[in-house]
């Protein structure tokens, strides 16, 4: 019967592959119709924004099948922009002239958008001068500790923290950006219902939706990356991963395999992300073996996302501080470990596609979707397992250590504890309220010591956490909206050391580095989302109060 139905749709496939002008056509025509069907309408005509971007991303894709539009376009604003380069080269000669021009529009477009705008009771100047000041001692402190000052590209630093503080404006300053991100999170949150049915036939309706961990975030990760490899084998992350890319590639000048790596990691996660580069990882130098650590400890994956909106975490912060991670990463990486290498990528972008393993490509997509939810069931025990092994020996260190604590009068002495007050000035410097500065500095060791997951969870159920004002809340979420943690060590080592053996003792070397650096990436855009935050009004924070 599997035969035959695995016949099927392979047949099904060989009918699409001849004929796919005509479902292009086809489908042109019906998201036109739909696009136009809203416009029309006056009830609906208020919504156009996001049909419109939607209509307007299919309609590129569809025609870039069979005409090169994408690259008129870039090639269109790479002559505007090497225009633009020429005027400047030709006034400013000097590269470091240069870098300090753009240094100082980058500090008056984070001056300007940070103290402009009027306050409100969820941002004062004071606290977003304080953010301001922990983005400084952050810069400062990779500098301090960069293995080699001298060789740190200064464009990719200045260009990537330009990015992050636009993005962070773009979503927390606009309706646009707000409208573009409520809909990526309304997907989500969609996606996740779906899991939800599917947990309702293994158990029942009542037990789908407990907000339990084995019930929620294990079958929304094995559905979604179900889910994404049917995306995959039709060829469409590949295809947005690379455009996606090679803006970051081409705007902060990394090397290809680090443009992509960063790119795919906040949506299709670090092991993932690292396939899609495997050919390039056994020629990696130190930095750019550095720099994709570090992009999959600044963030979290697609799968992991969906589920943590499940417990009902901020979607909004959750999806924005993914965005926003991926130009940070690459700049405090960029300061952290500089290239002194030559890169095998560099000036050139690669992404292995569906054609890289002929005999191991999906047949037909009911394949490519069996494969997908075999190894999302693999991502989620592996979840389940570490989260299990590290909250146990979490668990048994702080036994012994509120045993010795007792003979000193600290009865309650755990890692937990002591990471919180260590991490009490990096939750000041981020802008926290000063009264609510412990309690996140005590979700931050969470999720340094244990995992995010666990932090997450209180922030949402415990108290004094769920009675936390809505900026502390927000702040916290993005804090916490990281892969830095010890446990995510093993992954990362285990994953790029099975991809690449030869690299496993650099990898080995650097990890501790790139968790440091991950960490700080995040912080990052937790203290630019500090800046940037004017009116938590549209957005819904878990227990959160008003003031």
């Amino acid at each position: 019967m599997g035969s035959k139905v695995g016949g099927i749709f392979t047949s099904a496939n060989g009918v699409y592959r001849k004929n796919k002008w005509v479902w292009s056509l086809f489908w042109a025509l019906f998201f036109t119709s739909w696009w136009l069907s809203i416009i029309i309408q006056d009830k609906h005509r208020h919504m156009w924004l996001i049909p419109t971007i939607l209509w307007g991303f299919i309609m590129i894709r569809i025609i870039s099948w069979y005409c090169p539009i994408l690259y008129w376009i870039l090639h269109a604003a790479q002559k505007i922009w090497y225009l633009g380069s020429d005027i400047i080269y030709k006034y400013i000669p000097s590269h470091n002239a240069r870098m300090a021009v753009g240094a100082l529009v980058t500090l008056a477009t984070i001056l300007v958008g940070t103290f402009v705008p009027s306050e409100t009771e969820y941002s004062r100047r004071a606290d977003r001068g304080v953010s301001l000041f922990g983005i400084i001692v952050a810069l400062f402190g990779l500098w301090c500790t960069s293995v080699n000052r001298a060789a740190i590209r200064w464009h990719t630093v200045i260009g990537g923290l330009l990015m992050q503080f636009i993005i962070a404006l773009f979503v927390l300053r606009t309706k646009a950006g707000y409208d573009i991100f409520n809909f990526v999170s309304f997907l989500a949150r969609e996606l996740l219902g779906f899991a939800k049915d599917g947990v309702a036939f293994v158990t029942n309706a009542e037990i789908s939706q407990l907000g339990m961990f084995f019930f929620t975030v294990l079958p929304s990760v094995i559905f979604f990356v179900a889910f994404v490899h049917i995306w995959y084998y039709f060829g469409v992350i590949q295809w947005g991963v690379g455009k996606f890319a090679y803006f970051f590639y081409w705007t902060l000048r990394v090397s290809g395999a680090e443009a992509v790596n960063a790119a795919a990691a906040p949506f299709i996660g670090i092991g993932e992300s690292a396939i899609l580069i495997k050919n390039l990882l056994p020629y990696l130098t130190r930095a750019e073996i550095h720099q994709i650590m570090c992009s999959g400890f600044a963030t979290i994956s697609g799968s992991v996302l969906v589920s943590y909106i499940g417990l009902g975490v901020n979607p909004q912060a959750l999806v924005s501080s993914c965005v926003m991670s991926i130009p940070a990463s690459l700049a405090v990486s960029k300061m952290r470990y500089p290239e002194t290498e030559h890169s095998v990528s560099a000036g050139k972008m690669e992404i292995l596609g569906n054609e890289e393993d002929e005999a191991a490509r999906p047949r037909n997509v009911l394949q490519a979707f069996s494969n997908g939810a075999t190894l999302g069931l693999i991502i989620a025990a592996t979840i389940m397992t570490q989260c299990l092994c590290i909250i146990g020996l979490v668990a048994l260190i702080n036994a012994l250590l509120t045993w010795f604590g007792g003979f000193w009068n600290i009865p309650q002495l755990t890692l937990e504890l002591m990471a919180s007050y260590l991490l009490y000035p990096v939750a000041w410097l981020v802008g926290t309220p000063k009264d609510e500065v412990l309690l996140v500095s005590k979700l931050m060791a969470t999720k340094i010591i244990q995992n995010e997951f666990n932090a997450y969870l209180m922030l949402i159920n415990d108290e004094p956490f769920t009675s936390m004002s809505k900026r502390g809340s927000m702040i916290a979420t993005y804090a916490l909206c990281g892969f830095a943690n010890f446990g995510s060590v093993g992954t990362q080592v285990g994953v790029l050391g099975t991809l690449a053996p030869t690299k496993l003792k650099e990898i080995a070397e650097l990890v501790m580095s790139a968790l440091f650096t991950g960490a700080i990436s995040t912080l990052l855009s937790t203290a630019v989302a500090s800046m940037v935050i004017h009116d938590l009004a549209n957005f819904s924070v878990t227990g959160g109060r008003s003031g």
